[in-house]
C-alpha cells in the first residue's frame, strides 16, 4: 500500500490556497481524499486540512506555541530568534517564514529523511504524550528534527499545523461536502455522522470502507461527546404556539451547557465546546454517581448559584478554567446542574420525541440539591408562557426555552424545534481574530479586538472591532487569555488564532466595503466572553444580513 508523503500533502495544500471558489475547493479535496489508499493517512489528512491534530474532544494536545516554534527553527536552521521575528514581520505568516528559513538551510544540507503523513503523526503523538520536567526541551528537539527533514513547502504547512491554523479556508462545511462528494453520499448523512462522532477523520474512513450503510450504523457512544442540539431566537410566543401547537416551556438558565456521560464505572462531563471539564466539577461527578442511574448521556445546564440566585455567567467559566486547587473553588462558586434531556440510556440512542425523552429522564434521576430536572410545562396558552418567562427573569435567569414536544434530539442542529426567548435578542456572538495593544496606561493590555462572523462553509469574515464595554480588570484577564493565541504582530496590531467568541451589543449594522463580510457594526460594545461557545457556533453572515434587513425595514415603517 502506498503511503502518502507529507510533501504530497503540502503541495496539495498549496494548490488549495490559489483557489477562491468553495465549490472548486470542495471538488479538489474530494478527488484528493478518494485517491488516498491507507485508512490512517485518510484519517490524518482530513484532520490536518482543518488545522487539527486530534478531534476537538480528545484531551491530547501538542502544547506548542509560537515560542517553541521559534526555538525549533533556531535549532534546525541556526538562525537567531531576533532574525526570525524580523522575517516574520516581512511575511506576516510564521509558516512562510519557516519556508524561507528552510529553503536557505536546504542549500547547505545533503540528505533529509523523507517525511510521510504517518511519520508526522507518530512525532505528534509523542509530543502530545510529553509532560513534566524537561518536556518543553524534548518537544523542541522533536519539532526541530521534523524541520531538518522537511522541504521548504513542508516547513510552511508543518508550522501552520502545529499552530492549529492552515490558512486554507477549509472548515467543517467544506470537509463535510468533500467526503459526501468523494464517496457519493448525501451530505446530510455525513453531517449526522459527524454530529454523533465529532470526528471527521473517522467519518471519512467509514464512508470510504462502508459507504452510506456504514454511516447510518454509527451510533452515540459513552464518553465520546455529541454535538449539542441548539436553539434559534424566537420571533414571538404567538408564532411558536402556531407552529408547535403545544409548547414545552423551560427556563433558559444563566449558566453553561454540560453533557454528562455516566457509564462503564466513570463520569465524564463535557462543555458546550466539547471540552472535558470533569476535573473542574468533582462535586457534580460524585452527585451524578449517587442520584443518576448508570449508562446514560444527559444534557443540562450548570449554573453557579449562591443564596438561591445565579452568580454572573463568568463565575462558572472560572470553575471550568481552573486546573489546580479546584477544592478552594467549591465553596466560592457552588454549582447546580439542571437536567433537561437524555440522549442515551440502557445501551441505546434515544430516538424518541421530546415528550417521551422527558419521561425517560424523570425515571433516571433522583433529584438532589446539586442535581435537579428543569421544571417544564406543556401549554398552548400565551399567558402560561409569559408567566414562566417572568418567573425566570425574576429568578435572575435569561428567559425561557420553547420546545416542540414532538421533536427528536438532533445533534448540532439549530432549528425551529427549540426556540429561545430573551429580553435582548440583537446581540451577536462573534469570533475574535485580532487585536491591538493599547496606549498610555493601557499599553501593556490588548485593548481592542477584531471580530468576525462565519460564512456557510465555516470561513471567517471580519465585521469590525470592539474597544468599549471592558473594565481594566477584564482587559487584564483577556490579555493573558489571548497572549498564547498571538500568531504574529505588526507594530501594535496582533493576529490571533481563532478560538474565543465575544458576545457583542451594537447600535446598528451598516453596509461596509472595509470588511470582507460587507457589513460593519456601528458602536459595538463588549458584553461578555462566550467561553462556552466554539468558533463553529458563532453567528453567521446570514444572520447578520437578516438583522440588517430587519432594522432597515423598521426604519422605513
Amino acid at each position: 500500500m502506498v503511503m502518502l508523503t507529507f510533501r504530497e500533502f503540502s503541495e496539495f495544500c498549496n494548490s488549495l490556497e490559489k483557489i477562491s471558489s468553495t465549490l472548486e475547493i470542495t471538488a479538489k479535496i474530494a478527488g484528493f481524499l478518494r485517491k488516498i489508499e491507507d485508512d490512517s493517512d485518510l484519517y490524518d489528512v482530513v484532520l490536518f486540512l482543518m488545522g487539527k491534530v486530534y478531534p476537538s474532544w480528545d484531551e491530547r494536545e501538542l502544547g506548542i506555541g509560537i515560542g517553541l516554534v521559534y526555538e525549533a527553527l533556531k535549532i534546525a536552521t541556526g538562525v537567531e530568534r531576533k532574525k526570525i521575528e524580523e522575517l516574520l514581520r516581512e511575511t506576516g505568516d510564521l509558516g512562510k517564514t519557516a519556508e524561507v528559513l528552510i529553503r536557505k538551510k536546504r542549500q547547505l544540507t545533503l540528505f533529509q529523511e523523507e517525511l510521510t503523513i504517518r511519520k508526522v503523526r507518530e512525532v505528534f503523538d509523542t509530543i502530545s504524550s510529553l509532560s513534566g520536567e524537561g518536556s518543553q526541551k524534548r518537544k523542541i528537539k522533536l519539532l526541530a528534527d521534523l524541520y531538518v527533514s522537511a522541504s521548504p513547502i513542508e516547513a510552511r504547512y508543518l508550522t501552520r499545523l502545529v499552530l492549529g491554523e492552515m490558512r486554507l479556508g477549509v472548515g467543517e462545511g467544506i470537509i463535510r461536502d468533500a467526503i459526501a462528494k468523494a464517496w457519493g453520499i448525501d451530505s446530510e448523512l455525513v453531517e449526522r455522522a459527524y454530529m454523533i462522532t465529532n470526528d471527521f477523520g473517522k467519518v471519512a474512513v467509514v464512508a470510504k470502507r462502508e459507504g452510506k450503510a456504514g454511516l447510518e450504523k454509527l451510533k452515540i457512544k459513552l464518553h465520546i461527546p455529541v454535538k449539542m442540539m441548539l436553539a434559534q431566537v424566537a420571533e414571538g410566543i404567538e408564532q411558536a404556539i402556531r407552529e408547535m401547537k403545544r409548547v414545552a416551556v423551560e427556563w433558559k438558565f444563566d449558566g453553561t451547557r454540560v453533557q454528562i456521560h455516566w457509564g462503564e464505572g466513570k463520569v465524564t462531563i463535557y462543555s458546550r465546546r466539547l471540552e472535558n471539564v470533569t476535573k473542574a466539577l468533582p462535586e457534580i461527578v460524585e452527585e451524578v454517581k449517587k442520584v443518576v442511574k448508570e449508562g446514560v448521556i444527559l444534557d443540562g445546564e450548570a449554573v453557579a448559584i449562591k443564596d438561591g440566585r445565579p452568580m454572573p455567567f463568568q463565575h462558572i467559566l472560572r470553575r471550568f478554567r481552573r486546573k489546580h486547587e479546584v477544592g478552594k473553588m467549591l465553596e466560592k462558586i457552588p454549582i447546580k446542574v439542571y437536567l433537561f434531556d437524555v440522549l442515551y440510556a440502557n445501551g441505546e440512542t434515544i430516538d424518541l420525541p421530546l415528550k417521551e425523552r422527558r419521561t425517560i429522564l424523570e425515571s433516571l434521576v433522583k433529584e438532589s440539591d446539586r442535581i435537579t430536572i428543569a421544571e417544564q410545562i406543556v401549554t398552548n396558552k400565551e399567558e402560561d408562557i409569559e408567566e414562566m418567562y417572568n418567573q425566570a427573569l425574576n429568578a435572575g435567569h435569561e428567559g425561557v426555552m420553547m420546545k416542540n414536544p414532538e421533536s427528536p434530539y438532533i445533534p448540532g442542529k439549530r432549528g425551529k424545534n427549540w426556540l429561545k426567548l430573551k429580553p435582548v435578542m440583537e446581540n451577536l456572538d462573534l469570533v475574535v481574530v485580532g487585536g491591538e495593544w493599547g496606549e498610555g496606561k493601557r499599553s501593556h493590555l490588548i485593548s481592542s479586538f477584531e471580530l468576525a462572523c462565519l460564512d456557510e462553509y465555516g470561513r471567517l469574515l471580519r465585521v469590525g472591532k470592539v474597544a468599549t464595554g471592558f473594565t481594566d480588570e477584564q482587559l487584564e484577564e483577556l490579555t493573558e487569555l489571548f497572549k498564547p493565541l498571538i500568531e504574529y504582530q505588526e507594530g501594535k496590531v496582533v493576529k490571533f488564532k481563532p478560538y474565543y467568541v465575544f458576545e457583542v451589543a451594537y447600535q446598528e449594522i451598516q453596509k461596509s466595503p472595509k470588511y470582507e463580510s460587507g457589513f460593519a457594526l456601528r458602536f459595538p460594545r463588549f458584553v461578555r466572553l462566550r467561553e462556552d461557545k466554539s468558533v463553529e457556533e458563532a453567528d453567521t453572515i446570514e444572520r447578520i444580513a437578516k438583522l440588517y434587513e430587519s432594522q432597515f425595514k423598521s426604519k422605513r415603517s
